[in-house]
């Protein structure tokens, strides 16, 4: 390990970045990469684009930082003003935050402010699923079910209740079955005791784009509405018309009480997300409590807004989020050509530009790869040398087993890129790469 810099994963040398392009990066020895992964699934409009960082630059030369409980900006306000139509949300109140950790954060305990300006100051549980992530700070990780991410911290924190979680390739089940879970949990711990509960509308990194049974959202909001439970929608990955609507949730017309987002609100060019109520929570909040008691320095921050209001006027007019669903289905269609009979492809998923390839040693059985062999990163390692940056993940199958390959493009891609990264990708997840 060189320098003064250290990093998540030590084991390997980074190439230095040059710049970025469309979807395209280059290191400064001339290589070009496909940006095959958005990030991770964080660059929706692509790199290099001159009016965000100019809007970024006019309230930088402005004003670079305010405090959020000193002034407001206009940048923040005309986001504000613009992204709430588009939310699930009636008359929708933002929270802008640094990150989708923060948000998450947030989130939950928002949602514990909500219940006790109702009344209930008895709810405080959070109800998640089992290999969902949501997070690095603690109260998103105790909602997380991800294995290899919790377990050094057990020991630090106060657990969350986890459920199954849909897993049609490996577990299927019906949407009432896979609700029914929640009610149980509910009715185990007490439902005056429930605060929320948590769950991607389509599986994050941690499944690799897992979406539920149609009838599975209706169920779980029929169910929240039973017993007094808030429903937030973690939209940090699936959100910002990555799945082809603006948010995964739209798929199935529910409404959320709190959405959480944050990897494409500004597309990688500036630390941004929020957390999104319904105007009336916020306002209960107000009338009861007198103020939402949380914060963060760097909340509501003008040049973030700036950013992300300049990804937000691309997106509209280009269309971005009609091309992800038209894209995202020929990408979908190009991976099923091309590794559906694959020996050691066992499932294709995805939705919009967000596309998983699980790994399994034998059809029949499903049978995973043992973590030992690490799959997953050397398929991306073999990719990268090839010029193609993909996402991986590993633990899919029981927590600790089980390989992801995960595409999440940015939502400027064409078919013809597509065309090009997958078969960039086949030549990397060859016969010889499983060897050894």
């Amino acid at each position: 390990m060189n320098g003064h810099v250290f990093y998540r994963k030590m084991g390997h040398a980074r190439p230095e970045v040059s710049h970025g392009e469309g979807i395209y990066l280059w290191d400064t020895n001339g290589k070009r990469y496909i940006d095959g992964s958005g990030g991770p699934l964080v660059v929706n409009v692509g790199h290099g684009r001159s009016e965000i960082t100019a809007a970024m630059q006019e309230q930088a030369q402005k004003a670079a930082y305010v405090h959020a409980t000193m002034f407001t900006s206009g940048a923040l306000e005309q986001y504000a003003a613009e992204i709430a139509p588009l939310l699930p949300l009636p008359n929708a109140r933002i929270y802008p935050l640094s990150s989708g950790s923060e948000v998450v954060e947030g989130a939950i305990k928002l949602a514990r402010q909500i219940q006790m300006a109702r009344g209930e100051n008895g709810r405080y549980r959070i109800i998640s699923r089992s290999q969902s992530y949501h997070g690095t700070t603690f109260g998103a990780l105790a909602a997380s079910g991800r294995v290899g991410m919790r377990t050094p911290y057990l020991p630090m924190m106060q657990d969350g209740i986890h459920i199954q979680h849909p897993y049609p390739y490996r577990h299927p089940a019906s949407g009432a079955e896979l609700a029914a879970r929640l009610e149980e949990a509910i009715l185990a711990a007490g439902p005056s005791s429930v605060a929320a509960f948590i769950a991607e509308p389509i599986s994050g990194a941690g499944l690799g784009a897992i979406a539920p049974p149609d009838d599975y959202w209706p169920r779980l909001r029929n169910i929240c509405d039973r017993y007094g439970v808030l429903l937030i929608a973690d939209e940090v990955l699936v959100g910002m018309g990555r799945t082809g609507q603006w948010w995964g949730i739209n798929h199935w017309n529910v409404q959320p009480d709190i959405l959480v987002t944050a990897k494409g609100v500004a597309g990688g060019y500036f630390p941004t997300g929020f957390i999104a109520a319904k105007g009336e929570d916020v306002q209960l909040i107000h009338e009861k409590l007198g103020d939402f008691n949380h914060g963060g320095t760097f909340s509501h921050h003008a040049v973030g807004a700036a950013a992300a209001l300049a990804t937000l006027h691309i997106m509209q007019r280009e269309n971005l989020v009609e091309n992800a669903a038209r894209v995202g289905a020929y990408l979908g269609q190009k991976l099923q050509h091309t590794f559906s009979e694959h020996p050691y492809v066992g499932d294709v998923r995805g939705r919009g530009l967000f596309w998983a390839l699980e790994l399994v040693q034998d059809w029949e059985t499903k049978r995973p790869f043992p973590a030992s062999k690490k799959l997953a990163p050397k398929l991306h390692k073999l990719a990268f040398e090839q010029g193609l940056i993909v996402y991986y993940s590993q633990g899919v199958a029981d927590g600790k087993n089980g390989d992801l390959i995960m595409l999440g493009p940015p939502l400027i891609t064409t078919e013809a890129q597509v065309d090009e990264m997958v078969g960039v990708l086949e030549t990397a997840v060859t016969e010889e790469a499983f060897s050894g």
